[in-house]
């Protein structure tokens, strides 16, 4: 993308607001999103026994706010085109708090589970619109650092925020957990309206018919793809991490939060790097995940043979899976030009996809009755094949720049 279009996308903060700030606020978003999405699951059995239903049932939750995401990002992100992002960022977090404060009070298990698609609604939207604000308040040469750093308030959830969750859910309740989100959420809310300046985003006002575009560009298309088959990957071994650890590393059951902490703390060390890595060179830094990926989804069954190889594989593993997430929010807000907002919702509907189609694939290898080594193996089809579409990606934008430059 020329220097004139990334400066279109820059935007000069409010005299006295640090950027800084703004992005830190931005994360706490992150934070208290990441840690509402996975404590649900560390928390089925207290739930389920709390609105009387068994816990498969009680599973549905985890789908309704999937579901909630999914439909809730592209949504919100076309019909809210018009609202100026700091605004749009305000309500989000209150709709998120609402869902989640819905969720605590919820008198048995279809209010909850309304509560809970609610509460989904505004994750993807929410994530789109910071990583295209948080782009828009740095130079164009920091623009993925600034979205590694929103993100990072989403794997630091995973280090604190849900284990956190889980202890005050399994302490005092499981709706304890769900109040102290939506304390997390307000606290966002005043952050955001205290420190995150009002951008401009694109060269125009935005409008539905722009942030639709997007829809119309096949490279969008083509980047979120990667997107959800290459995190397809990651998610058909993350989702089957317990079982696979206890079962194949000899770690005892109390182990497991630990082993997600250190997967948490991996995934930091990838969003942090890979925002620098894209920033040098997006799209080598795409490629290099998706290599990354592939080989440690080849291994990791290996690795895990033991309690110290397991630790050390689930840290590497979450470093890999997290280090082109930035490059890959970069990419669709450079390919979407004037819809970057819905593009950027977008990626998180995919990668929800993505999760679902992970998690299908390793439950399938398991009930064909291979061990919990082989789900990661056979995954390994995922990102070779997020691979293939990238390169394909790459020969079609050479060539319609070639016809372009031949029109001309």
């Amino acid at each position: 993308m020329s220097a004139t279009v990334l400066d279109q996308t820059r935007s000069d903060p409010a005299p006295g607001i640090r950027a800084g700030r703004a992005l830190f606020a931005l994360a706490v978003g992150a934070f208290a999103i990441g840690t509402t999405e996975f404590a649900t699951m560390g928390l089925l059995p207290q739930i389920a026994a709390g609105v009387a239903v068994d816990i498969p049932t009680a599973g549905h939750l985890i789908s309704a706010y999937a579901l909630g995401v999914v439909v809730g990002a592209p949504l919100i992100a076309a019909l809210a085109a018009r609202m100026p992002r700091k605004h749009l960022l305000i309500v989000l977090m209150a709709v998120f708090a609402a869902g989640n404060l819905a969720s605590a009070l919820a008198g048995g298990y279809p209010s909850l589970l309304l509560a809970r698609f609610v509460a989904g609604l505004p994750h993807g939207a929410y994530f789109g619109v910071a990583a295209v604000v948080a782009a828009a308040l740095v130079a164009p040469n920091r623009r993925a650092q600034a979205v590694s750093l929103v993100m990072v308030g989403l794997t630091v959830s995973n280090i604190v925020g849900v284990p956190a969750a889980t202890w005050l859910g399994q302490t005092l309740g499981w709706q304890s957990s769900y109040v102290a989100v939506t304390a997390i959420a307000l606290l966002c809310l005043l952050a955001t309206f205290v420190a995150v300046p009002a951008v401009r985003i694109g060269g125009g006002p935005a409008s539905v018919r722009s942030e639709l575009s997007a829809l119309a560009r096949p490279q969008v298309w083509f980047t979120l793809v990667v997107g959800m088959v290459g995190f397809g990957g990651m998610f058909a071994t993350y989702s089957y991490i317990a079982p696979t650890v206890t079962t194949l590393g000899g770690l005892p059951a109390g182990g497991v939060v630990w082993v997600l902490a250190t997967y948490g703390v991996g995934m930091t060390l990838g969003m942090v790097v890979g925002g620098r890595l894209a920033d040098r060179a997006l799209l080598p830094t795409l490629y290099l995940g998706l290599v990354g990926l592939a080989i440690m989804l080849a291994v990791f069954g290996l690795l895990v043979a033991s309690p110290v190889g397991a630790f050390v594989a689930v840290f590497v593993f979450g470093a890999v899976a997290t280090v082109m997430m930035p490059a890959l929010q970069t990419r669709l807000m450079d390919v979407a030009h004037d819809g970057q907002s819905l593009a950027a919702a977008l990626n998180h509907s995919v990668l929800n996809i993505g999760n679902a189609l992970g998690a299908w694939l390793g439950g399938l290898v398991l009930a064909m009755g291979y061990s919990y080594a082989w789900p990661s193996r056979v995954a390994v089809v995922l990102p070779l094949l997020g691979l293939a579409i990238l390169a394909l990606s790459r020969w079609v934008e050479r060539r319609s720049a070639l016809r372009q430059a031949q029109g001309a």
